[in-house]
């Protein structure tokens, strides 16, 4: 039922009335507001929507999705956002073979109303029979697996100053070049199991650091850390093995002040204990979850930190 702006029900089909000498305007009810596309331009109604959430604003980040992915939300008449999630797509263009769903944020004001419900029934549908995958707080678990998701794995949020202790890896590690790109891709892609290059080709600019490992001329290995609020997020992580991921992540880690976050899959239990070690903490567990496909493609012993848990 919509509501007055007084906030009394608006009752007998009467679209307007005067109580307490203050007209009322009949105001729609979130279940019944559209749901949008999302541009670059909503960038800060997306971060208020994270702030509002207790979450940080992340507009670094935000900017990063909106550009790469498909945005969704839902409007607040008074203003900013009821609902918002953003579906970043993997694959041929037109024809993606897999879909990453992540950001999936509900305003506190209108909490437990089913809009995340509604929300993310719109974006599976939207996105038809291409597979899809989340990682998931145990808060929004319930609601994934109502909508058919199904747990696959885990993954560790690790956060901390990374403190340095020898022998530290021998792997040697390097800056990225731009001719380093097309084999980077290349590489994400064997890993991945997919083809990513619209957002991998974003990481010189979106990214801090860009570095890779090296053997015999051929590329073994990448991972970036980009900024994120007072942090720096260390991810992709890709990696030929764990001494080779372990050379990535101090790499980056010894060129920045900033403490370091980044998400390892459980699986990974070597480099897990090694960076606990060196001064990261778990701070979170996600659940990794897909919906049409019984497991991701690709080569997850080489896959050890997505580039965030909101794109994969």
């Amino acid at each position: 039922m919509a509501k007055r702006a007084c906030g009394r029900p608006q009752t007998g089909g009467r679209r307007g009335c005067r109580s307490d000498s203050l007209t009322c305007v009949p105001i729609p009810s979130p279940a019944d507001l559209p749901i949008r596309r999302l541009t670059h331009r909503d960038l800060t109604a997306c971060a208020d929507l994270s702030e509002d959430r207790a979450w940080p604003r992340e507009e670094h980040k935000w900017g990063l999705l909106l550009t790469a992915g498909k945005g969704y939300g839902i409007d607040d008449p008074g203003g900013g956002l009821v609902a918002a999630c953003v579906v970043t797509e993997y694959g041929p263009y037109g024809n993606p073979e897999l879909g990453a769903i992540g950001m999936v944020l509900v305003a506190e004001r209108h909490a437990r109303q089913g809009l995340g419900r509604r929300l993310m029934r719109h974006v599976v549908a939207a996105m038809g029979t291409t597979p899809l995958t989340l990682y998931a707080t145990p808060n929004g678990r319930p609601l994934y697996e109502e909508l058919g998701f199904k747990v696959i794995g885990r993954s560790e949020t690790l956060r901390g100053h990374f403190t340095f202790d020898e022998p530290e890896p021998e792997v040697g590690t390097r800056a990225a070049t731009a001719e380093d790109l097309a084999g980077i891709i290349r590489l994400d892609e064997e890993v991945f199991g997919i083809d990513r290059t619209p957002v991998i080709t974003r990481l010189p600019a979106f990214s801090d650091q860009l570095r890779v490992a090296e053997e015999n001329g051929r590329i073994i290995g990448y991972a970036a850390a980009w900024p994120n609020m007072d942090t720096h997020v260390v991810g992709p992580l890709i990696a030929r093995d764990t001494e080779t991921a372990k050379a990535l992540l101090a790499s980056l880690a010894v060129r920045t002040d900033r403490p370091l976050r980044t998400d390892i899959d459980v699986r990974h239990e070597k480099l897990l204990a090694w960076v606990k070690e060196r001064g990261l903490a778990a701070v979170g567990l996600n659940a990794v979850m897909t919906y049409g496909i019984p497991e991701l493609p690709g080569d997850w012993t080489r896959r050890f930190a997505p580039l965030t848990v909101a794109a994969g």
